[in-house]
């Protein structure tokens, strides 16, 4: 994550004091943050996603990519610095390389999530009518046709 933090000096830089979020879910901006130091939490419908605490981690893509909301607020645990990149989309047409490591980033996830919905879809075949949606959702994100019920 150096690489995306030499990549952005000379950016602005944004502070943001312990509670306050950087992003809130359900609000469009086309803005990115990437953390220089602090710590922040991802929440998504009021379920915490994650704590964030690594140099480089990139915010707000998701929306930027999609020209949709925030899926989640990001919130500072602590004092937090971060670059701002307010037309993330001018900016990343000009910056090919970070869109190389933003491309990474969501095809990393893109693999943990599908794993994980295997994983749950394999530990519930079979067992909960009312999971049939994991298979919905893995077929979607697969591209492969539903599985047939099992009798």
């Amino acid at each position: 994550m150096d690489d995306v933090l030499a990549l952005l000096e000379g950016m602005p830089i944004a502070t943001f004091k312990s509670g306050e979020a950087l992003l809130t879910e359900g609000v469009r901006e086309s803005r990115l943050y990437i953390l220089i130091d602090g710590e922040v939490e991802v929440i998504r419908r009021d379920t915490l996603v994650s704590h964030v605490d690594e140099p480089g981690s990139i915010f707000g893509e998701m929306s930027v990519l999609l020209d949709q909301p925030h899926s989640a607020t990001v919130q500072a645990l602590s004092p937090v610095r971060a670059y701002r990149v307010d037309d993330a989309i001018k900016f990343l047409e000009a910056h090919p390389e970070l869109s190389l490591i933003l491309a990474t980033l969501l095809a990393r996830r893109l693999y943990y999530t599908t794993s994980y919905l295997v994983d749950l879809q394999q530990q519930a075949q079979g067992k909960r009518e009312d999971l049939d949606i994991v298979d919905n959702i893995l077929s979607s994100l697969t591209g492969r046709p539903r599985a047939k019920k099992r009798a």
